[in-house]
């Protein structure tokens, strides 16, 4: 469980770097601090020994003003610090959160399909909550309460050798007993947040599905297991290792402050000290607990950050297998679109595609047939590089898909799915992808072409509208409708639709094959059809049968020709597809 000094070192580095002068400010404050824990008992002893003295009553007035300031700048201390520690967790924080998600999103689809979104959000943001006190604090909290310790050892050597020497000895055993009972902590805590991630994992899950759930009465069943992960999140939560180190640190610094008590009372009785001195010694003694529990529980706090940097470094180590790719350029307008002995396997499912080989030219439309399973939906992922082939070659306009930068390759391909996801953002936003590579009048000009101009100035705020996430308040034509003004944002040269319109009333239907007529007018299209009426403006058909191509060939001669499949599925219908 042990993490290089390196890995911290790196962390702290790229994250902390931008910060650097708020950081350089964090370390003046909180040793501005440390200066003024340690000066106020010397206050307090001259006040007590001129008190029990001769002191004159001018003096008592002005150590008891300067310790009244001293107080009151420790107090404006620490807030300062606790201000500028937490703007500094949440910048860097922030910043690696932004940096994982980034990664997540790059991955491909074969890790995500291994992992709910709900473990991807307690990874990416309960284990950088775990690493907050140690990107705002760690480093300078350990040089901080270092020196706060050295400084109250070296007073003490100052008073007295035998003081010192006996504090010193309390310190390095406190230290190392504490060391030892926290030394096999991390564990446990990788356990804990693995629990965490398994509970937040469950949750999403079921709280997407929960009209199925509550349909088909399976609430007891979630909440069996709803309390099965939370008592295993629990348990491993509990820490009995931290309630040691806690039990451990207690029973030391009494024993510490009875020891520091005693020494100064034997001096004290031996006329060796003041009383103000022993007021000195036995509050620098107290004083010992804060930098030592500092300290200790920067040690924990270095072991939860070592639990969460394994995690996140798992998954940093997490890559995609579809690599960018060295930049070739794609021509502007209709693509076409060539399948060269094709094969693609899934993990979990095996070969879903046998060779597939076909070739469509630029401003075709080809009409995708094959019941469920055929790999209709997989050769469309292909095509946009969800996943790369097993083996065998796709080209656009004679380019290998994988020549491409990715980001090229689906500027040229645009996609329209039944399920249109919408986020919690203005209408602009969700058109754009929250790019303003449009201008508002190119937008204004698209919701005019597909149909929806109507909706568009029933809007309150218009273009800033904001929408809510999962097509609330929307009709699901018009959530089909806005995928489409993406895509026409987006001009690409190959356009995919997968049922897009299978959904829906015959009237908003009628404005979606309007829609769709103009999307693909001047541009390549596939689309993946479950009924016979949304292929017929496709110039050509294909049936897939188990991952292989069942017939192939152009619409009107299949339509016409009695021996074909697609001829008989026209006479029987869609009922007995493939069959």
């Amino acid at each position: 469980m042990h993490i290089p000094i390196r890995q911290y070192t790196n962390l702290l580095a790229l994250y902390l770097a931008p910060q650097r002068k708020k950081v350089a400010l964090l370390a003046a404050l909180l040793l501005g601090d440390i200066g003024v824990q340690l000066l106020n008992p010397q206050i307090i002893r001259f006040f007590i020994d001129a008190a029990t003295g001769e002191g004159v009553a001018e003096a008592l007035t002005s150590a008891a003003l300067l310790f009244i300031g001293g107080a009151l700048a420790q107090q404006v201390l620490a807030v300062a610090v606790t201000y500028v520690s937490t703007d500094v967790a949440w910048a860097a924080t922030n910043a690696l959160r932004a940096d994982l998600a980034l990664h997540c999103l790059r991955l491909d689809m074969s890790f995500h399909k291994q992992h709910t979104p709900g473990e991807m959000i307690e990874r990416i943001d309960g284990d950088v909550n775990a690493l907050s006190n140690f990107f705002s604090q760690f480093v300078v909290q350990v040089m901080g309460n270092s020196l706060l310790l050295l400084g109250i050892l070296v007073l003490m050597w100052r008073e007295s050798a035998w003081l010192g020497g006996a504090m010193t000895a309390f310190v390095l055993v406190t230290l190392a007993a504490l060391n030892r009972v926290r030394h096999h902590i991390t564990p446990f805590l990788i356990a804990a947040r693995q629990a965490s991630a398994a509970l937040f994992g469950f949750l999403e899950e079921r709280l997407s599905g929960v009209e199925d759930i509550r349909a088909n009465g399976g609430e007891g069943y979630v909440l069996n297991r709803l309390s099965h992960f939370m008592s295993r999140r629990f348990h491993t939560a509990r820490r009995p290792m931290g309630t040691l180190i806690a039990a451990t640190a207690r029973t030391m610094f009494t024993l510490g402050m009875g020891l520091g008590l005693i020494i100064s009372a034997y001096l004290f009785h031996a006329g060796a000290m003041t009383l103000g001195t022993v007021y000195v010694i036995f509050h620098y003694t107290t004083m010992l607990r804060i930098p030592v529990e500092q300290l200790t529980r920067q040690a924990q706090d270095l072991q939860r950050a070592a639990a969460s940097i394994m995690r996140l470094q798992t998954l940093y180590r997490a890559q995609s297998k579809i690599q960018d790719g060295p930049g070739a350029r794609l021509p502007e307008g209709a693509a076409a679109v060539e399948f060269d002995e094709v094969w693609f396997e899934y993990e979990e499912r095996g070969t879903v595609l046998h060779g597939l080989s076909f070739h469509l030219k630029p401003g075709q439309v080809l009409g995708l047939l094959g019941r469920t399973g055929s790999g209709k939906t997989t050769l469309t992922r292909l095509l946009y590089r969800l996943y790369d082939p097993t083996s065998g070659a796709i080209r656009l306009d004679g380019t290998d898909l994988r020549a491409p930068h990715l980001a090229e390759l689906r500027r040229h391909v645009g996609v329209v799915t039944q399920d249109v996801q919408l986020f919690r953002a203005t209408v602009r936003d969700n058109l754009t992808f929250f790019e303003r590579r449009a201008s508002d009048d190119e937008i204004l000009r698209v919701l005019k072409e597909i149909g929806l101009w109507a909706w568009y100035e029933s809007l309150p705020n218009g273009l800033d509208t904001w929408l809510a996430a999962g097509s609330e308040g929307l009709s699901a034509g018009e959530a089909q409708l806005l995928a489409f003004a993406r895509v026409f944002l987006k001009n690409p040269g190959l356009v995919i639709l997968d049922e897009a319109s299978s959904r829906l009333d015959p009237a908003t239907e009628q404005r979606i094959e309007r829609a769709v007529s103009k999307l693909l007018a001047g541009r390549t299209g596939i689309i993946v059809a479950h009924r016979l009426g949304t292929v017929q403006r496709a110039n050509e058909i294909m049936i897939l049968e188990a991952g292989r191509i069942r017939e192939h060939g152009p619409r009107a001669q299949l339509a016409a020709d009695p021996g074909s499949r697609f001829y008989r599925l026209l006479q029987t219908g869609m009922e007995e597809v493939l069959a």
